[in-house]
């Protein structure tokens, strides 16, 4: 019988996006899918978080990540990022000049 077979199970990823940065080198990253209701067969949108380690503290809030099922890093820590995929559009926020916004304000 041949272990080397079963020590290589495939490893789960998933694609997510992160939605926190707060601790370090670890993120956590929100993995959306569409679920089936079982009685009124509608699909709506299942969230799952997951805690996944970033070592060198390099993915930031929204970016687009992929990230793959390990060992236990922590109580709570079952994956890691893998690699990004994309970030989240910044929003561009127009600024009006200083003349003009006095005069608007004062009318």
């Amino acid at each position: 019988m041949n272990n080397t077979a079963s020590s290589q199970t495939k490893k789960r990823r998933l694609t997510g996006t992160v939605v926190s940065d707060a601790m370090d080198k670890t993120r956590v990253v929100s993995v959306d899918r569409a679920k089936k209701h079982s009685r009124y067969h509608k699909y709506f949108t299942a969230t799952t978080r997951f805690a996944a380690h970033d070592e060198q503290n390099a993915y930031h809030r929204g970016d687009v990540v992929i990230i793959e099922e390990t060992r236990p890093l922590s109580a709570r820590k079952r994956w890691i990022i893998i690699e990004r995929i994309g970030s989240a559009p910044v929003p561009v926020v127009e600024v009006e000049s200083g003349v003009e916004a006095d005069q608007e304000s004062a009318a």
